[in-house]
């Protein structure tokens, strides 16, 4: 969870997950949904963590919904560098969208998401994120 800025990036923290502000945001509202458990493989997670998953996936989409109104959502788990069982998530937009006064362009828009692209966010940048989302997210 420290390789995506916690406890900096913590929009909400669960039983078994954690939602963190991605800190290179591919795409306005790039979220990572990381489970607090040391499972490397998604058939490792405990039953518990799964009863949660749902909770915790619904309440990523009504508080990015209610944040930036994405499109589509994509969720990629891809556990290469960082071994913990997480996901990506991804709110994707067919325009640009601006936030803080920085432009958040999604260029893989309609495909596959450009994982290369976004700025980095750190510092008073990485904390408005959080606010703006957190603002957001169900209770």
């Amino acid at each position: 969870m420290r390789a995506f800025g916690h406890p900096d990036s913590l929009v909400r923290e669960y039983d078994h997950w954690v939602v963190l502000v991605r800190p290179k945001q591919v795409t306005l509202g790039a979220l990572v949904m990381a489970c607090k458990e040391r499972a490397q493989s998604f058939g490792a997670v405990s039953s518990e963590a799964f009863r949660e998953h749902e909770r915790v996936v619904r309440d990523i989409e009504q508080g990015l919904k209610a944040f930036s109104a994405f499109e589509k959502i994509n969720y990629l788990m891809l556990m290469m560098v960082d071994k913990e069982v997480h996901y990506h998530v991804l709110p994707r937009y067919s325009e640009t969208r601006n936030f803080e006064g920085v432009d958040y362009p999604d260029p893989g828009w309609p495909a596959v998401p450009d994982l290369t692209s976004g700025p980095v966010l750190e510092g008073e940048s990485l904390a408005a994120m959080v606010a703006g989302i957190r603002g957001c997210w169900p209770d």
